[in-house]
């Protein structure tokens, strides 16, 4: 499994435009919102500034698109290319191939998350403790896994040709609807009713919790824990599922 992880980490850094979309993306869209809104606005409902806020919403949202779109497109493109039939061929468990997506992904979705706070300490002034940065990348990163789960789910969901328009659907709406791109203190009372259920909305929670400086809510790390099993275990039944049709 550890070969495998090795591969994909390297493919996937290989790859100029998914690191472009993961990693400068979110950072561009980053100092673009806060440049044309008031930075040092405290958003009502949160207690944090618009910079800081965001500065967890752009990190949050290039970790997905990291852990997301890289593993459900590239997994959908693999079974039609017959690469996921060759690797049954070899001592590796289903488990192991599903857990190597989510690792491999994990890794390189660090990345997504430290230009981020870069940009924001040291173009944006943003300010906080070195526990908290620590804290803020470590609740961010492991956030991630979740979406890399939902990634692998997708990928043996879809073919090649729908995957993409199916995992941007999914994407951009558990992004907007979560108040990744805006506060979903915004939202109507039944808006916000359905988005504190939402994986996205809770992990934009560990980071804002953490900002304020509490510990993540136990409420948002609870239904974090809850979608990753829920993925995980799609995932490794879709993959099962997947290998009695070969």
């Amino acid at each position: 499994m550890n070969t495998l992880v090795k591969l994909e980490i390297t493919r996937t850094l290989r790859n100029k435009k998914f690191m472009f979309f993961s990693v400068v993306y979110p950072t561009m869209l980053y100092l673009i919102f806060v440049a044309t809104n008031q930075g040092d606005q405290v958003i009502a409902g949160t207690g944090l500034t618009f910079k800081a806020l965001y500065m967890v919403s752009m990190a949050s949202f290039g970790a997905i698109t990291a852990v997301l779109m890289g593993n459900s497109e590239r997994i959908a493109k693999e079974r039609e290319k017959g690469w996921v039939r060759q690797l049954r061929l070899t001592t590796l468990p289903g488990r192991g191939y599903v857990l190597a997506k989510i690792a491999s992904a994990a890794v390189v979705s660090l990345p997504s998350i430290v230009v981020v706070f870069l940009a924001a300490a040291l173009v944006k002034g943003v300010r906080f403790e070195a526990w908290q940065w620590l804290a803020l990348t470590g609740a961010i990163w492991a956030g991630s896994l979740v979406f890399a789960a939902l990634g692998v789910a997708i990928g043996y969901i879809a073919s090649g040709d729908a995957v993409r328009p199916i995992t941007m659907i999914i994407y951009f709406g558990l992004s907007m609807l979560g108040g990744l791109w805006w506060p979903s203190a915004i939202f109507p009372q039944w808006l916000q009713n359905i988005a504190e259920w939402l994986p996205t909305h809770a992990y934009a929670g560990l980071g804002q919790a953490i900002e304020i400086g509490n510990a993540p809510g136990a409420k948002d790390v609870a239904i974090l824990a809850v979608y990753f099993l829920v993925f995980a275990g799609g995932a490794a039944w879709l993959y099962r599922k997947d290998t009695l049709k070969a």
